[in-house]
């Protein structure tokens, strides 16, 4: 929409009342409640997944972090807290589905990227995750991807195989993939968020 000089709006107001200009979005403009919230009613796979309640992008990153606390036990707080802000700037863009990021293209990863650089920085996490940590979150994330798509998304094994590897060590006994509320799920959220950073602080 535009303004009536004829520019396009390109911020977000937050619940907050944090104004975040999605071309140059600012550190200081970023809450982590907003995210929390955010994320607890963006819907994974375009909501086309079973059950009463959207399977949030909250969800995802709180399982992804376990996954990764679980495959690294020596792993940081630092590292584990980036693990979970690892989807965040879906809190303002939504969680594009694969297939239409192809379509996209680059403009939808340059301004991913700078939201990124900008939550990351909020948090004093380097602006950048270093290449073997992201590779370390990205396998974490393919194997709640797996499981998602084959008890929740309609995937077979043998496609859902295809997409995201499959994984080892893990059953779908062991992920928490019952799709839950939007509070409860932003609740849970800020709850690890804090406890993270407590342990943060408690290893400087």
């Amino acid at each position: 929409m535009a303004n009536r000089t004829g520019q396009p709006r390109v911020w977000q107001r937050m619940l907050s009342g944090r104004r975040l200009d999605l071309l140059d979005p600012s550190p200081l403009d970023i809450e982590i409640s907003d995210i929390a919230h955010g994320l607890a009613r963006v819907a994974r796979w375009n909501g086309q997944t079973v059950g009463a309640h959207a399977f949030s992008v909250a969800q995802h990153s709180l399982i992804v972090e376990w996954i990764f606390a679980q495959s690294h036990p020596g792993a940081s707080a630092e590292d584990r807290l980036t693990a979970l802000l690892h989807d965040a700037p879906e809190y303002v863009i939504g969680d594009m589905i694969s297939p239409f990021k192809a379509i996209v293209g680059g403009d939808y990863k340059s301004v991913e990227r700078r939201l990124e650089q900008a939550v990351y920085l909020r948090f004093s996490l380097p602006p950048a995750a270093p290449a073997n940590l992201k590779t370390r979150i990205k396998r974490a994330d393919g194997i709640s991807a797996y499981f998602e798509a084959t008890v929740l998304a309609g995937f077979s094994e043998t496609e859902a195989g295809r997409f995201f590897g499959r994984p080892r060590g893990y059953t779908r006994d062991m992920l928490h993939l019952d799709p839950l509320p939007a509070p409860q799920v932003q609740a849970q959220f800020l709850q690890r968020f804090e406890e993270l950073e407590r342990q943060r602080q408690i290893g400087k």
